[in-house]
């Protein structure tokens, strides 16, 4: 917090700071116990007729009656960070856009609107990454037309907690009435040391999802469109531990190598061949070949309510980058 030469507590924010990383304290809320403080940090998204709205990290939104402000700053944009290959929001937003591409795409300013049948909300929203070069509620507009004649809801996935993440748009969202409907992380670390972590025999690798591993992927009646995008991306792996004869594979995974980047996705196991240490078998194997083909970092997305996934890609040295939201229109009848 910010002090006087006097020592007091003061408020350096303002409204001319929307857009920058804060830090505030208010006093507690109404009904706690007197002189309570409660501390926000994230980026100041408006200053209106007395409310501030502020996003944290996770997209939360905070609204904070500016009479109970004590004490207020702008802070760097970024926290440094510890662990993990460096890598912009940016780069990491295009290199996961490679990995699952949609059937369909179109061009909006500096939006992409993707589009495949409704499998996966990632293949079917907008990725914004600069302006649409329209104001905002004309490309708003645009966006439920074009998804509108696909006979899909219309979808914008947006991303905070990194430095050049969208907190604005988030907040500009909501304004409007689109509703948050998923949030997940997006996650970074070293590549070698997954690949140390395990032995990898028993693990076939294979460029395409035949019916066994699809018998196990979780999303069950895969279309072809499915098909198409489980495919894309500039180097695709698909590996899987072969279960008992006649049934799925005891685990599965997928991998896209880009450049200096793996990605790895759709790592599952059966059920009661769980606790066997087989995902990390899995992730081994693909990490040994995405290292044959020069990458050297690793990037994986995970739902924030899924703990076990949570606990094993923490203990293999990834790290939460910046979080993602998918932000679905307005119902009918709403702005």
């Amino acid at each position: 917090m910010e002090f006087s030469a006097a020592g007091r507590l003061e408020v350096r924010v303002t409204a001319a700071d929307v857009g920058k990383r804060v830090s505030v304290r208010r006093l507690g809320e109404p009904g706690a116990t007197e002189g309570k403080f409660t501390d926000t940090v994230g980026v100041l998204t408006s200053w209106d007729a007395g409310v501030l709205v502020i996003t944290r990290k996770n997209g939360e939104i905070v609204r904070i009656d500016e009479a109970s402000l004590v004490a207020g700053k702008v802070v760097p944009a970024a926290p440094a960070r510890r662990r993990g290959p460096a890598a912009s929001y940016e780069e990491l937003a295009r290199v996961a856009a490679r990995a699952w591409r949609p059937v369909e795409s179109e061009r909006l300013g500096e939006w992409e609107l993707r589009a495949a049948a409704g499998f996966t909300r990632r293949a079917n929203s907008v990725l914004p990454l600069g302006g649409p070069g329209l104001p905002l509620d004309e490309a708003l507009d645009v966006v439920r037309r074009w998804y509108g004649a696909r006979g899909l809801p219309a979808y914008v996935q947006t991303a905070t907690g990194a430095e050049g993440t969208q907190e604005l748009l988030c907040a500009e969202l909501e304004r409007r009435g689109w509703v948050r409907e998923v949030t997940a992380e997006l996650w970074i670390g070293a590549l070698a040391p997954v690949a140390d972590r395990a032995e990898a025999e028993g693990v076939v690798l294979a460029r395409e999802a035949d019916e066994a591993w699809l018998g196990r992927y979780q999303r069950k009646g895969v279309s072809e469109v499915a098909l198409r995008v489980l495919r894309s991306g500039p180097s695709v792996w698909f590996a899987s531990v072969p279960g008992d004869e006649g049934a799925a594979p005891a685990a599965i995974g997928r991998c896209v190598v880009d450049g200096r980047w793996a990605g790895f996705a759709a790592v599952e196991v059966d059920p009661g061949q769980r606790r066997r240490g087989l995902a990390t078998v899995v992730m081994a194997a693909l990490a040994r070949r995405a290292l044959e083909e020069g990458a050297s970092a690793a990037w994986l997305q995970v739902e924030e309510d899924n703990a076990g996934a949570r606990a094993l890609y923490g203990g293999l040295g990834f790290v939460a980058h910046h979080a993602y939201h998918h932000y679905r229109q307005p119902e009918a009848g709403r702005p």
